[in-house]
């Protein structure tokens, strides 16, 4: 039926005609019925259709197929029948179907493939025939495969400190078919699955999660195909360690046994020590300080004291005393006796015997000493009446100076507890606690009016109700989860001397408002009554706090004083135009009331401000009664008008106001250089999976601050799901690109992807930080309810920016029975009340006010201590106020809330030159 032609191609043309006129035979001749009719032959089916392929070098490759049942197989490549000379044909019987299979194989070389011009790579199809018609087999591309010299990039050799991550960058060179990349540390292949520390990345690059001293080695980059294999330069990763102080020795003894000398002590750089090149540690290796020996003085005689009478024994007798001087400082007593005594008539004393008494004589002398001892027994009964009484009017009177009470810890004997068998106690169920810690209400009872003329620290001892059955007084002691109360009584509370939170303007409504606040959020809010003394109210695991130093509400007046954090659903902070929120929105009040100074709000916020050049500008923030909010400054362009002053670090600000009310901290970049925000990456999965056969892994992109994190762990808490492992950090540029988050490496055998394995969060949603917390849910299907251990790995990066990698190893039945959690404790608020609250005692703070207030044409002063502890930032703002010092010792309190510490603050003093206020501080603080 085919007609072959001269260069050996088939006509098929000729095979088609000779069909039709076949056909048309068929259908002139009349066939019997009684003849069977034979079954159609069925179209020829692929048995095996040619496969892609690369050349290597010069070398040919070969393309083969075969089919089944078919008469003719020939292969077409890009269009054009090859010639039926370059066609291997092959021919055999299946056993089983007794159809025929033909089996055809062809060369294609280099010189055909780079003949060919255009855009679609060179392809090639097998044609198989049957009597029923032709197949077609999928293209197989032919392509030149090739490996470039040069590598895209190479990775650089760097020197990075102990437990930093570590990232090296490797392009492979564009090859054909694309290389694969390995990477060799020391000549020795790196394999993630055995040592967890390294991590391979899509994009070819190597991560060193925690560089360690092993790690010190020469990286490879190796990238390889069919052609040929390329070695990237060699990068030398050098990890060092930066030398640590050892802790200081014990001051060594004076070197002067009499008089002024010196004492010593040292410190070693070798907690560590530096390695590899690491930074020597900073700081002298010693200290020197001056000491004082007392010199010992040793003892003299007085003069001889007179010579006593002559005696019966016919002698006499002088004395002196070993005080001139005494002996002092371990000097020697004096030598010799005290007393002296000779013969006073020069031995012609005659000494004659005794006559016995006269009866009568011996009564009366007897007599006289029973006389004598009645005597001494009535003035003693006399003496014990009296200080009897005076005891028990001592013990009656049990009302101690207030202030001595409050500060207890730093003056420990002041205080005198109750008498046990008071018949009227001020709470019979409830007596006060006397080692109770900051919060809880100290001293029997301390006044809260007085006279005019009174001192403000002492109550006077009158015939006050104090002493009397006071059955309207309450005085109530709560813990710090619970709102503190005053009841007083009708007469007190009618004088006005005490102000109630109705008294001050809106405070009413807002405390009514904030009632029922706390009682939906209570792990977000907290409380205390508060007076002249100060406190501290902080809502825990947080950072948000609020500082009342003393003095601030005036003398008399009590304030119920919260804190609350605004949850996203009820106030948003708006963010304009490329604004940014970088804190949590936080309301403190009552608003409206008077302050006597400023108190400090510590905000925790979520902004980068590590680089060398400002690349943000932050402006704080704040709502008005009519719920608008508007600017209260711009860090950096304060005025003498500002109302505020702004202490920024690296995690949090520290804000001093005048007014309370709701603030919130905004930022945006400052050109030329984009801003950067601290985010947290926290993975999430079911903590007991049901009998169903679908598995998610959230993924949440929150602010990097304690609140947040907080706020998604109880979200997750009622959700049912556990934190896998701990958040990632993560910093997200203002460069308009979005966050992309990818799974990969799914084990496909045993789980599949429900959704898109690929997915964006637009990057306005992350950088107005005005949404309400973010995240990706990757939705997963296991085959079968028996698979249990899942493996992948989770890409979460900017777009043109960083990103984070989490490598996710786990059983998920292990998860349902360990109930693996990391738990953020939730604690009661907590609320710090008088003295007990603040670092500083109030005696030293005023003795350091009253030493730094007054101006120095120097400059020693407090312009110069704002300058050691970093406030100097607005100096004009602190000199507005009546005691500069005492506001910067307040901004310090609450800087260093955590680890406060007065060494700190008396170094300071001490590069000022403030020997004084050393010796304050050191006899009656704890420094």
């Amino acid at each position: 039926l085919l007609r072959m032609r001269a260069d050996g191609s088939v006509d098929i043309r000729y095979w088609e005609k000779n069909m039709m006129q076949s056909s048309d035979y068929s259908d002139a001749e009349v066939l019997p019925d009684s003849f069977p009719s034979a079954p159609a032959e069925p179209l020829p089916e692929f048995l095996l259709e040619p496969e892609d392929a690369f050349i290597v070098k010069n070398r040919p490759v070969q393309l083969r197929c075969r089919a089944s049942p078919a008469t003719q197989i020939y292969f077409k490549c890009n269009g054009e029948w090859v010639n039926q000379n370059d066609h291997i044909t092959r021919e055999s019987l299946d056993q089983i179907t007794g159809l025929v299979v033909r089996e055809v194989e062809i060369s294609v070389s280099r010189t055909q493939v780079e003949e060919l011009f255009g855009l679609e790579d060179y392809w090639c199809q097998c044609v198989a025939w049957s009597s029923a018609g032709t197949t077609k087999s999928n293209r197989a591309y032919v392509r030149i495969a090739y490996l470039r010299k040069n590598f895209e990039q190479e990775p650089l050799g760097r020197e990075v400190r102990l437990e930093q991550e570590v990232l090296l960058q490797c392009r492979p060179p564009e090859g054909m078919p694309a290389a694969e990349v390995d990477w060799l540390k020391n000549e020795d292949a790196i394999d993630p699955s055995q040592d967890s520390n390294f991590l391979i990345t899509i994009d070819h690059d190597l991560i060193i999660k925690q560089a360690r001293l092993s790690d010190t080695a020469n990286y490879t980059c190796v990238a390889r195909n069919v052609v040929a294999k390329r070695r990237s330069s060699t990068a030398t990763l050098i990890v060092y360690v930066s030398g640590g102080w050892s802790s200081w020795t014990e001051w060594s003894e004076c070197n002067a046994q009499c008089g002024r000398g010196w004492q010593r002590r040292t410190r070693s750089c070798t907690n560590p020590a530096p390695l590899n090149g690491g930074a020597f540690c900073e700081g002298p290796p010693f200290q020197r300080v001056t000491c004082t020996t007392l010199c010992p003085v040793d003892g003299g005689w007085t003069e001889w004291a007179k010579w006593s009478a002559c005696g019966t024994e016919c002698t006499h007798w002088r004395s002196r005393e070993c005080q001139a001087p005494p002996p002092r400082n371990g000097g020697k007593h004096c030598s010799g006796s005290m007393m002296e005594s000779k013969n006073c008539t020069e031995g012609l004393c005659a000494r004659c015997k005794s006559e016995p008494l006269a009866p009568d004589t011996g009564v009366a002398v007897y007599a006289g000493l029973v006389g004598a001892l009645l005597l001494c027994v009535i003035l003693v009964l006399c003496v014990g009446v009296l200080a009897y009484r005076r005891r028990c009017r001592h013990l009656h009177g049990d009302i101690t100076d207030s202030s001595s009470a409050l500060t207890a810890a730093f003056h420990p004997g002041n205080y005198k507890p109750s008498r046990q068998d008071n018949p009227n106690p001020l709470h019979p169920s409830a007596p006060p606690d006397l080692t109770a810690t900051a919060g809880t209400f100290r001293g029997p009872l301390f006044s809260l009016q007085q006279g005019a003329n009174d001192s403000p620290h002492k109550i006077p001892m009158t015939t006050s109700p104090l002493l009397d059955p006071l059955p309207s007084l309450k005085i109530k002691v709560y813990n710090s989860s619970t709102l503190s109360s005053l009841e007083l009584p009708a007469d007190v509370r009618s004088d006005g001397e005490i102000l109630s939170l109705n008294s001050v303007g809106t405070v009413g409504r807002e405390r009514d408002y904030y009632s029922h606040t706390l009682s939906r959020e209570p792990g977000l809010s907290t409380s205390a009554t508060l007076g002249n003394l100060g406190g501290r109210l902080t809502i825990p695991n947080t950072g948000v706090s609020l500082l009342v130093p003393p003095g601030t509400i005036p003398q008399g007046k009590f304030y119920e004083m919260y804190l609350i954090i605004n949850k996203w659903d009820k106030m948003t902070l708006p963010s304009e135009g490329s604004q940014t929120v970088l804190s949590p929105v936080v309301s403190c009040g009552p608003s409206g009331m008077l302050l006597n100074r400023p108190v400090v709000l510590t905000l925790p916020h979520c902004a980068q401000l590590d680089t060398p050049t400002p690349d943000w500008t932050l402006t704080l923030k704040t709502q008005t009664h009519q719920g608008a909010w508007e600017e209260v400054l711009t860090v950096g362009e304060e005025t003498l008008s500002s109302p505020c002053y702004l202490q920024l670090e690296e995690e949090c600000c520290h804000v001093l106001m005048e007014q309370l009310g709701t603030y919130g901290l905004v930022g945006q970049s400052c050109p030329p250089q984009p801003a950067c925000k601290r985010l947290q990456l926290a993975l999430f999965a079911p903590r007991a999976p049901c009998l169903s056969l679908d598995y998610s892994l959230r993924i949440y992109c929150i602010h990097d601050t304690p609140h947040a994190l907080k706020d998604v762990l109880d979200l997750e808490r009622s959700l049912g799901g556990v934190l896998l492992e701990d958040p990632k950090p993560l910093l997200f540029k203002d460069s308009y690109h979005n966050l992309r988050l990818s799974i990969h490496d799914i084990p496909h055998t045993h789980w599949r992807s429900k959704l898109l394995q690929m997915t964006e969060i637009p990057f306005y949603h992350i950088w107005s930080g005005s949404q309400r917390p973010l995240h990706c849910t990757f939705s997963l299907e296991r085959s079968s309810l028996a698979v249990s251990q899942l493996t992948c790995k989770i890409c979460v990066r900017q777009v043109e920016g960083e990103g984070q990698i989490f490598q996710l190893h786990t059983d998920i039945q292990e998860v349902v029975k360990r109930r693996r959690c990391h738990k953020i404790l939730s604690c009661p608020p907590s609320s710090q009340v008088g003295p007990y609250a603040f670092r500083l005692p109030d005696s030293i703070r005023q003795k350091i006010c009253a030493s730094l207030d007054v101006p120095s044409a120097r400059g020693c002063d407090w312009r110069l201590l704002a300058r050691s502890l970093g406030f100097d930032r607005y100096l004009n703002y602190f000199a507005t106020k009546p005691s500069p010092t005492g506001v910067l010792l307040d901004l310090w309190e609450a800087c260093h809330q955590a680890d406060a510490d007065l060494v700190s603050l008396a170094t300071a003093l001490e590069d000022m030159g403030k020997s004084e206020v050393l010796v304050v501080m050191t006899t009656d603080g704890d420094c």
